[in-house]
């Protein structure tokens, strides 16, 4: 069997710990299993062809990695659940201060509230920022 082969079957098997494991890296080091299968079928020798595996592998451990960490780490550009709420603002729909609390009307629910300072008192009809959201109850200025 041709050389080439042997490099395809390789990136092939590095394919399958990388669905099984989704690590990143036996992506890399298939597509220099594939680059020596490139080499093996332009007529390059098995040093060429393993220095091809090795360098193109390297290569993209050094300079891809890196980038593709920082996006998984990155994260979603938009907030959900609770820190999508802090921020917004609200209408209070009766009476808020600092001790009893009250309620105001965020993103069409109906929460619990209290003002963040405790000798503020926000009256029916004003509009209020939530600041922060401790359990069910808006904190809000």
């Amino acid at each position: 069997m041709d050389s080439w082969i042997w490099w395809l079957l390789l990136a092939v098997a590095l394919g399958i710990p990388l669905v099984v494991t989704a690590m990143p890296e036996f992506a890399m080091f298939a597509v220099g299993a594939g680059a020596a299968a490139l080499t093996a079928g332009l007529g390059g020798g098995v040093v060429p062809q393993f220095l091809v595996f090795v360098g193109v592998s390297a290569a993209l451990l050094v300079f891809v990695r890196p980038i593709a960490y920082r996006q998984l780490k990155k994260g979603p550009g938009y907030r959900t659940g609770v820190e999508a709420l802090t921020g917004a603002t609200a209408v209070v729909q009766e009476t808020v201060d600092g001790g009893e609390g009250g309620r105001i009307k965020l993103n069409g629910e109906i929460w619990s509230a209290r003002a963040l300072h405790p000798g503020s008192v926000f009256e029916p009809g004003q509009q209020v920022d939530v600041v922060e959201i401790q359990g069910a109850t808006a904190l809000v200025v």
